[in-house]
């Protein structure tokens, strides 16, 4: 570990000493890129810290910071925070203004930051509902207090003093960030983590991630009130990557052409729609040019690490990389020299075909609770297992309980949860965060996850089913984009599916089929789509034992999205937010 950074805004100060660069964060502003050094960086860092201590702000007071996109002001605002010994209290903004009142007001949060003129609007609704003093925007918009505004009121550096003697005060032990989880079941929780929980798993992530210092560049573009991308920042300014914000999830495409970055972190969602679009694609192709690029697919299906597969496939499979998979390479920009995926559970399927194309996955596991990093995928000495979550990283210890849950320990544990002391003490037991993950641990030390244990349940014949399993299986079909396993206290596990309405349309058109494509609810009435699903379920089904095979399926005509609550900001299932929108449904499977 380096000595120097033991607090999460030494990072840049460390950059600064070590490895200062011209073009530490990169924003796209009128078709050009504008780069911000890391002195300059540092220097506006400062500049706010003195505007906060005039406004007013003392240590351990909470800000509360939500950006629609990834921005330098972000990074600035965060150090500009943690150094005078404040809390940076990170929110989505996807959720709604009902949800900011919760947090902000939950958090006693005294300020809020927001980017833009659309989250203005929704936090100012609920601004006098809260204790918060004032509303800041990163943008200029009228009636607003401004970030420029900010800038101007630290200009004078006559109490810099104060701010280095603050410094100097943060302990690695200090709180740093309140993470509200985004919630599956019920209420965010505030995830209390100190400068010494994600600086010490930045160190070791560092060592398990095939990066040495040195020239190379980053898009930004996850949720960076995740702690998936936040950790990722400091990572990157420890290695002294170039940071190039991503315009919109929309220009990721562009912006990967364009930046040509040599790593990306994923979530199987984005994943999940990259090999979507590669594959429609590839449907539309004629003659020579599709049998060659589904042979090459086929043959990505069947990939297996350290050329278990031996030499006549790998003789293949080089063909395949130079005829079709330079493509792949070509569109996330050429350079990727390999992939990290957390966050939620990775179809087997799309590790095998990109890692086969020459863009390696490399699967995680870890949560806001352990700040983040657990586990994880690499080449190097025989540490990558499709289907596992990779080794346990340096100093950070594991156990299996008795009923399968995943426990883990370690610097890396969150300090609690805010104002919970009671779930505290029900989370975290002598000294084991239990995480709600069934797992096992392989005689190689590889971490495989099987299920949520909240999201188990039974049948009414007694049997357990683990959803997980059957929903990732299910989502490697083309024509499924979300699927839920239902059955709790049943005869029998049934799915209430969203189908790919995209490629069913693209299906119904390239079949010449007669069938009504005006709206997404005649799309799902129709015999012939449901049959065609229903294949989809047997095939899946050939996995898994009788007890629990899928044996009724209903599908809904509504996209599951963050907007209308059905999935949570980082894209995974909202349960009973489902359960409860589609209890007509579950109640036709089970009453016939």
């Amino acid at each position: 570990m380096n000595k120097r950074i033991t607090r999460l805004f030494d990072f840049a100060y460390h950059q600064l000493a070590s490895n200062p660069q011209e073009k530490c964060f990169n924003t796209k502003v009128d078709s050009k890129w504008i780069s911000t050094s890391t002195k300059s960086y540092i220097d506006q860092a400062n500049i706010i810290s003195r505007a906060l201590l005039r406004l007013g702000v003392k240590p351990n007071d909470k800000i509360a910071v939500v950006t629609t996109t990834n921005r330098v002001e972000w990074s600035i605002l965060d150090v500009a925070i943690l150094q005078i010994g404040a809390i940076n209290v990170p929110l989505y903004p996807t959720i709604s203004s009902s949800d900011y009142q919760y947090i902000i007001s939950h958090s006693d949060a005294v300020l809020c930051f927001v980017s833009d003129k659309e989250l203005v609007k929704k936090v100012s609704k609920i601004k006098d509902k809260t204790q918060i003093k004032d509303l800041y925007s990163f943008d200029d918009i009228k009636n607003i207090s401004s970030w420029k505004s900010l800038l101007k009121l630290g200009e004078d550096a006559s109490n810099q003093a104060e701010v280095d003697k603050l410094k100097m005060n943060v302990l690695p032990s200090s709180l740093a960030t309140i993470i509200y989880t985004s919630g599956t079941t019920g209420t965010p929780k505030g995830v209390m983590l100190s400068h010494k929980n994600i600086v010490e798993n930045t160190f070791v992530s560092a060592k398990a991630l095939d990066f040495k210092p040195g020239k190379y560049k980053v898009l930004s573009y996850l949720p960076i009130c995740h702690i998936f991308e936040r950790f990722a920042l400091y990572y990157y300014q420890f290695i002294g990557f170039e940071i190039y914000y991503a315009e919109s999830i929309e220009k990721l495409g562009d912006n990967l052409r364009e930046v040509q970055p040599h790593f990306i972190p994923v979530v199987p969602r984005l994943l999940e729609k990259i090999y979507d679009k590669i594959v429609d694609k590839g449907s539309n192709l004629n003659g020579l040019k599709r049998l060659l690029f589904f042979w090459s697919l086929n043959l990505g299906k069947r990939y297996k690490p350290y050329h278990e597969n031996g030499w006549w496939y790998h003789l293949q499979l080089n063909i395949a990389q130079k005829l079709v998979f330079s493509k792949w390479r070509d569109a996330l920009g050429g350079n990727i020299k390999f992939l990290v995926s957390g966050s939620a559970p990775l179809q087997s399927l799309l590790i095998k075909v990109f890692t086969a194309a020459g863009i390696p996955v490399f699967e995680g596991y870890g949560m806001t609770e352990t700040s983040p990093g657990v586990s994880i995928n690499d080449f190097r000495n025989g540490g990558f297992k499709i289907g596992t979550v990779g080794r346990i990283l340096d100093d950070i210890e594991v156990k299996i309980a008795k009923d399968g849950e995943i426990l883990v320990k370690g610097s890396n544990i969150m300090m609690g949860y805010f104002k919970d002391e009671n779930l505290t003490n029900k989370t975290i037991i002598n000294g084991y965060l239990h995480t709600g993950d069934i797992g096992e641990l392989d005689n190689e030390g590889f971490l495989k996850i099987t299920d949520r244990k909240k999201e188990m349940f039974k049948t009414s014949g007694g049997k357990y089913i683990a959803p997980a399993a059957l929903e990732s299986k299910l989502k490697e079909s083309r024509f499924i984009e979300q699927a839920m396993i239902i059955g709790e206290s049943e005869k029998m596990p049934a799915a209430i599916i969203q189908p790919h309405f995209e490629f069913l349309i693209e299906w119904i058109k390239r079949k010449e089929l007669k069938i009504d494509i005006s709206s997404n609810k005649a799309i799902i009435s129709n015999k012939k789509v449901i049959k065609r699903i229903g294949k989809e379920i047997v095939f899946a089904n050939n996995e898994f034992g009788n007890w629990e095979k899928i044996k009724d399926f209903e599908l809904t005509a509504e996209i599951w999205s963050i907007e209308n609550g059905l999935l949570t900001p980082t894209m995974k299932m909202k349960r009973k937010a489902i359960i409860q929108k589609y209890k007509h449904l579950h109640n036709k499977i089970y009453q016939k």
